[in-house]
């Protein structure tokens, strides 16, 4: 990999491919439908086209951006983030369904659809208690009614989102008052709700026990596919591969170095003031990535004996002493990342990114 730019993020897409298709099956045999969500790669077109090419029934993302980017992928795009009014018209224009909690944005996404001779979709999204996004549960059959009443608007289905803000779990309970609320609205206006979305990746370990309700059939799932990591208990999904991502940075200084800085000590470049323990002297290396790029606390290198000590904007700082391999300035040193590690690391411009 002689011409890559550092530091680099590379993926390796049949990885990727066999941890979607992984996933497809387990919800499939559930009954159940699967989003792949995108966000977290920032909607590379050609990442998306590996999922819905290993049979992701919609790519899902949260930024209007993306769709757009991803227009020619051939599968349904879902858009996750509730649409801003003022972006209406491209909510329409390049997302098939969108998750949705106000009615004035609602109002917004059908007029739109009249403009451009469309019928958008929509999940109404339901608060079962993790108080993100949502119609709170107790308003969800009146709200509903006005929802019907917009012209230029299905409603396809409800939602709910849970972990993501609150950590609430997804249990028997919390999905099955949502399952009883669609139901409930289905009987009240005499209509049928194609979709009922039981939840994101925290939502695998419910459905694999078998506590998932049966009208359920849509998960929308990121972190399960892209890190093979479940996310109830943060455990490993059998079967996924946990590095299809990986970030690889450069070694542009190498020195023994005291562990403390040597004066008085103020206030950090991101106002912070450090607080250091006394290793004594140590082997110390920069990587040219730091906190501009990367979740730092996201990052753990490959290599064990290699501990991170810290960041400022562009540099990253670790500590080599334990090291049993004799790296040198210009050296290439892996990291595995977590979700929100590899958010940041794709989200950056200066990172690279290789797709293999």
């Amino acid at each position: 990999m002689a011409d890559v730019v550092y530091p680099a993020l590379i993926v390796d897409k049949k990885k990727l491919a066999h941890n979607t298709k992984l996933l497809k099956d387990m919800c499939a045999a559930h009954g159940m439908q699967m989003a792949a969500v995108t966000k977290v790669f920032c909607g590379i077109p050609e990442l998306a086209e590996v999922q819905a090419m290993a049979g992701a029934d919609y790519i899902a993302d949260s930024r209007v951006e993306n769709l757009k980017k991803m227009k020619d992928v051939k599968a349904p795009k879902l858009l996750l983030r509730v649409p801003m009014k003022s972006q209406a018209a491209d909510v329409v224009r390049y997302s098939d369904l969108s998750l949705n909690s106000e009615l004035e944005v609602i109002k917004a996404l059908g007029e739109a659809a009249i403009q451009q001779g469309k019928t958008h979709d929509i999940i109404l999204m339901i608060d079962m208690g993790d108080l993100r996004e949502g119609v709170w549960n107790e308003n969800a059959l009146e709200y509903a009614e006005q929802v019907l009443a917009v012209k230029g608007i299905k409603l396809k289905g409800i939602g709910v989102n849970l972990t993501c803000y609150g950590g609430v779990l997804p249990s028997q309970e919390n999905i099955g008052q949502l399952v009883a609320i669609g139901e409930e609205i289905e009987k009240r206006y005499g209509i049928h709700l194609d979709i009922v979305s039981g939840g994101n990746s925290s939502s695998l370990k419910l459905m694999n026990e078998g506590g998932m309700p049966g009208r359920v059939n849509l998960l929308r799932l990121g972190e399960s596919i892209v890190l093979g990591m479940e996310t109830a208990d943060g455990t490993h999904i059998p079967g996924t591969y946990r590095d299809v991502f990986t970030l690889k940075a450069e070694i542009v200084e190498l020195k023994d170095k005291p562990s403390v800085p040597i004066g008085t000590i103020g206030l950090d470049a991101f106002g912070q003031k450090p607080v250091f323990t006394d290793r004594g002297d140590m082997v110390r290396a920069i990587v040219a990535i730091g906190r501009q790029d990367a979740r730092i606390d996201g990052l753990t290198p490959r290599d064990e004996k290699i501990a991170i000590i810290g960041a400022s904007s562009d540099h990253m700082i670790l500590d080599m002493t334990d090291c049993d391999k004799a790296y040198k300035v210009g050296d290439i040193l892996e990291f595995d990342l977590s979700y929100g590690g590899l958010l940041s690391v794709a989200t950056s411009e200066y990172v690279s990114k290789v797709l293999l």
